[in-house]
């Protein structure tokens, strides 16, 4: 009977080993199944994309080959009040607009009340009757240009004509002076066979495929850029505009470029002192161990030092030190690094030096004569942004509530989600063609499973452990301490001292006229500095630590904006906000041009490069408030511009060149963060600043009258 039952109890074992193995194998089967049905399909989008894109792009370079450089000679000619220029255009075709290029001693686009001497060009076109139109119709365009008082400094004015026919068209130009003077004047005129309408479009539809690109990830940032400036340069060349490459690589703003590449350097020698572990250490025994005090501290500091310093060289500063710091205490620096990015450019609008728009309006000789300075743009912007930071700090809390701060794993969570990976990576690799291959895919497959199921297990026990880290905070400062010291004293002495003497230059630069230095070739002068001193032997280690990427995303981002620009978009939207501010009742004019400006302002430095922006919106509003027609004083719409243009900043990862930089270090280090990812924090933050400071200057202009 003991027999019998050991038969029986071994048959039903065979049977259910029978019984799970075929549950396996089924199993098994299902998910190879799943597995290469979803690598046919990512294979397949991926061979679409790149046929896609490989598509678009020969077809832009076939559009920029087929059309040669518009590279049209400067006439030289001379006028005076006795004097004038005439001369017929007879080479022009139908529909097409004609752009002229006047060189000359002008005062800039900014007309001076005081100032009664300038140049008239008039354009006339007459069409002679035919079969569509009976009557002889005439276009007459009139285009004053306001001369510099000393005659001195030669600047370059562009304006594109809408013409009616191919009939031959005259430009006259007369100088009206106090004087009998002769004024020397360069020009150059070509025909474009686009409408601005249509040009705007094409900018619309280019600068939207961008974002495509970039928001999901379809490409890297950098090359988006570069695709970008091809069409955008296809797009010129078709419309009878296409640059010559000496044109393009002059849209380069290498100051910009030479600021990055001079800090990088700086930053790549400063690391190896072991200065970035030592303040993150400092950091963490400051706030006791605290997560958000120490978070505070830092986005506060790095609003500070971007008041007086540029946003880029604050983030160049601040990254390297954000991201050791959180390496230490188990913190993910993403999150981290978009507040710390964030608050750069809210406390670079406080000053007349912390942000290039801001510089751009305190240059402006016009907004110079209208009372807007160093001292009374700072002392007004300074206000504003701190009630703007007193708000920011609870909003990000708000918005930092359910984000998962502590999601950095400890050594042996990585190295078992490593195995892990291994296992599955070779189960996955074995194509079962006999009974043996297939119980050892099996075999690794429970392997797999096993490990997840112990995986879970320590993940629990790792978030308890977390719970209790604030607590232990004097304990861990003692092991850090120990860890993370200062390694080279004396390397660290040389970079201080350049670091010290570049930053005061960076200061001087901003008050002191007689420094012709600019701060790119301060940041190059000092990385040499720092080169020379620190005697890199191995400079190869150095140069890999440099963003070429960051670099080339640049350089590509300023072709592209000047080439929108070139297809008449930033003009447009400056146009139309304008014909927006007329059409509102005079009553409500000075609210609405306010509320107009900052938003339209702020919404298109997050779409596009706040610098172009702000330098085509002053002129334009400082000839809005001269037109007596809207009677609108000028200081409220200046500080809305520069509210919206510095604000809007953080509306996108590609809004501030702070905003790419720190993306670009952070992707260095293994932390980068997608556009979507800055879009949930910085979006939210860029809409909440904005009602702030628009409270603020409705509250100041409005209120309070606060225009003169």
């Amino acid at each position: 009977m003991d027999t019998e039952r050991r038969y029986r109890l071994g048959s039903e074992v065979a049977s259910l080993s029978r019984s799970n193995s075929s549950e396996k194998y089924e199993t098994l089967e299902n998910l190879n199944r799943s597995f290469r049905l979803t690598n046919t399909i990512k294979c397949c989008l991926k061979v679409s994309k790149v046929v896609a894109m490989f598509t678009i792009v020969v077809l832009c370079s076939l559009f920029f080959s087929m059309y040669p450089d518009r590279d049209v000679p400067w006439r030289m000619l001379a006028v005076s009040p006795t004097d004038s220029f005439s001369m017929n255009v007879t080479d022009f075709r139908d529909n097409a607009l004609l752009k002229l290029q006047v060189a000359g001693p002008f005062a800039g686009r900014a007309m001076d009340p005081t100032n009664q001497e300038f140049i008239l060009i008039q354009v006339e076109q007459a069409e002679q009757p035919g079969q569509r139109r009976r009557r002889t119709q005439q276009v007459t365009y009139n285009w004053t240009i306001p001369l510099h008082s000393e005659r001195s400094d030669q600047i370059v004015s562009t304006r594109t004509f809408e013409m009616l026919s191919s009939d031959p068209i005259v430009i006259t130009i007369q100088a009206f002076l106090q004087d009998n003077g002769v004024v020397p004047l360069s020009m150059t005129h070509q025909s474009l066979y686009v409408t601005k309408e249509t040009q705007v479009a094409i900018a619309g539809i280019i600068l939207a495929g961008v974002y495509v690109l970039i928001i999901f990830e379809i490409v890297h940032r950098t090359l988006a850029a570069m695709l970008g400036s091809l069409a955008a340069i296809a797009a010129l060349a078709i419309i009878g505009n296409r640059p010559s490459l000496v044109t393009v690589v002059e849209w380069i703003d290498y100051e910009t470029l030479a600021l990055l590449f001079g800090m990088m350097v700086l930053v790549a020698i400063f690391s190896e002192t072991g200065f970035f572990d030592y303040c993150a250490v400092k950091a963490y025994q400051l706030s006791r161990g605290r997560v958000w005090p120490m978070i505070i501290i830092l986005c506060l500091i790095a609003a500070i030092l971007s008041a007086f310093l540029d946003n880029v060289t604050t983030m160049m500063l601040f990254t390297p030190v954000t991201i050791r710091l959180c390496e230490v205490l188990n913190l993910d620096p993403r999150h981290v690094l978009i507040a710390e990015v964030i608050f750069t450019n809210i406390g670079g609008a406080a000053t007349a030096v912390g942000d290039p728009p801001n510089v751009i309006i305190v240059s402006n000789q016009g907004l110079r004569r209208e009372g807007i300075d160093f001292a009374s743009f700072t002392g007004y912007m300074f206000l504003g942004i701190c009630l703007v930071l007193l708000t920011s700090f609870p909003f990000l809390r708000m918005l930092y509530w359910n984000k998962k701060l502590y999601n950095k794993e400890s050594i042996e969570i990585v190295e078992l989600k490593h195995e892990i990976l291994v296992w599955r990576q070779t189960a996955q690799r074995i194509n079962p063609a006999s009974r043996e291959e297939t119980a050892v895919k099996c075999l690794l497959m429970q392997k797999v499973l096993n490990l997840e199921s112990l995986l879970r297990k320590m993940m629990k026990t790792f978030q308890r452990q977390i719970s209790q880290e604030d607590k232990n905070w004097e304990q861990n400062i003692q092991e850090l301490q120990k860890k993370h010291r200062i390694t080279d004293k004396v390397l660290l002495v040389k970079c201080a001292s350049v670091l010290c003497v570049v930053i005061f230059m960076f200061f001087l630069n901003s008050f002191v006229p007689s420094i012709h230095l600019e701060l790119g070739w301060i940041a190059i002068l000092g990385a040499l500095w720092l080169l020379v001193l620190a005697d890199i032997q191995d400079f190869e280690i150095i140069l890999h630590r440099v963003e070429w990427a960051t670099l080339l995303f640049f350089a590509g981002l300023f072709v592209l904006m000047e080439a929108l620009a070139q297809l008449q978009l930033i003009d447009y939207i400056g146009e139309q906000t304008a014909l927006l501010i007329k059409a509102v009742p005079e009553d409500q004019r000075l609210a609405l041009a306010i509320v107009l400006v900052m938003w339209v302002s702020a919404l298109a430095s997050s779409l596009i490069d706040n610098i172009p922006f702000t330098a085509t919106m002053i002129p334009v509003l400082i000839n809005l408030s001269q037109d007596a027609d809207v009677n609108l004083p000028v200081k409220p719409l200046i500080y809305a511009l520069a509210m919206g243009a510095c604000l809007g900043g953080n509306g996108t990862l590609i809004g501030a060149s702070a905003n790419v930089v720190c993306a670009g270090i952070a992707e260095q280090h293994g932390y980068g963060f997608s556009f979507v990812e800055f879009f949930k924090l910085g979006f939210p933050m860029m809409v909440m600043t904005c009602m702030i400071a628009m409270c603020y200057l409705l509250a100041t202009h409005i209120g309070l009258g606060w225009n003169m």
